[in-house]
């Protein structure tokens, strides 16, 4: 299947593996990329830019075909060393990154002059207009159904993903909901050029997390996530747990006088916890509506070829059938 994303990254399915906190690891990303599609490491992730450099040395090891590596933008008191940061993924011979959180302007020339393409996370048309305006090659557009931080105007994908094809000029890929073959098709339909997956990806063998979370993952529905951190308006979607409950309580607790300070127990420091050592209920963790849709955990490359065998036969087959009645 050729889309402008696959032309545009060098791959041959338009499917993106989304950067996750304690899941973007060299084996997931290699296993996505050597299944056809782009897999990411996430930055962040690694404590410093050494490690992101070993990170990415791993990854080569076991892919030969491109990967990215995702460096989310975060407002703090102590920044990442984000030029270090960069020059690991420069030096790597990185050849895509995924941005995300605030604008990633001022560190686009540097990434631009290593030949590195660039793909934005946008939970607006808005942002992604400013995307597109300050040089980013492409924008994964994330609807209301995403887990992790969907934005604040509550857009789901129906709506976003027309809006997006409306105005960009530039590939955009659908993030939020996506999980099989029909959701590709979708996504195509709707004028994005591929999917990026999250969620869905947690939950195949090669993601570096505890059973627990996976097993998770397959038993929940769609009515199993929560809304978190609206009253500081870092609105999260996570998987409903105890911590999730407790973090709710508080909100409903302290209303619009909530600090970031009031929930720390609940959102700082946890994914180790969660995903390596399985502790469900040690804080709250990003978790896509499409959990309902997700009821195994297949080898990535089981799961990438069901994806796109169900794309082609829907088009081919049941879209070609009514088109021609």
């Amino acid at each position: 299947m050729k889309t402008r994303i696959t032309e545009l990254f060098g791959i041959e399915h338009p499917i993106i593996q989304g950067g996750m906190h304690y899941v973007g690891f060299a084996e997931l990303a290699a296993a996505v990329s050597n299944a056809g599609g782009l897999g990411i490491i996430t930055g962040l992730t690694q404590r410093s830019p050494d490690l992101l450099a070993k990170e990415i040395r791993r990854c080569h090891e076991l892919t030969d075909k491109p990967f990215g590596v995702n460096l989310t933008f975060l407002p703090a008191v102590t920044s990442p060393d984000y030029p270090g940061y960069i020059q690991a993924i420069i030096d790597g011979g990185i050849k895509v990154v995924e941005t995300a959180g605030n604008n990633p302007q001022q560190w686009l020339p540097a990434l631009q002059d290593a030949g590195i393409k660039v793909i934005h996370k946008c939970t607006s048309v808005r942002h992604a207009l400013k995307a597109q305006a300050i040089g980013c090659h492409a924008v994964s557009v994330d609807g209301f159904e995403c887990g992790g931080h969907p934005g604040e105007d509550d857009v789901p994908n129906f709506i976003l993903l027309p809006r997006a094809a409306d105005e960009l000029d530039i590939p955009f890929v659908a993030s939020g909901g996506m999980a099989d073959g029909r959701s590709l098709v979708a996504a195509l339909a709707l004028g994005a050029d591929g999917i990026n997956m999250g969620t869905r990806f947690i939950a195949t063998q090669e993601a570096p997390v505890h059973r627990n979370v996976k097993e998770a993952i397959v038993a929940a529905s769609e009515l199993d996530t929560r809304l978190v951190m609206r009253p500081i308006r870092n609105t999260e979607r996570v998987l409903n747990n105890a911590a999730a409950e407790r973090l709710l309580a508080k909100e409903r607790r302290l209303g619009p006088a909530m600090k970031f300070g009031d929930i720390i127990d609940e959102v700082a420091g946890v994914y180790p916890r969660i995903m390596q050592q399985g502790e469900m209920d040690a804080g709250v963790w990003s978790c896509g509506m499409v959990a309902g849709l997700i009821h195994d955990v297949p080898t990535v490359k089981e799961l990438i070829e069901r994806i796109i065998n169900e794309a082609e036969t829907i088009i081919s087959r049941r879209l070609a059938q009514m088109a021609s009645a």
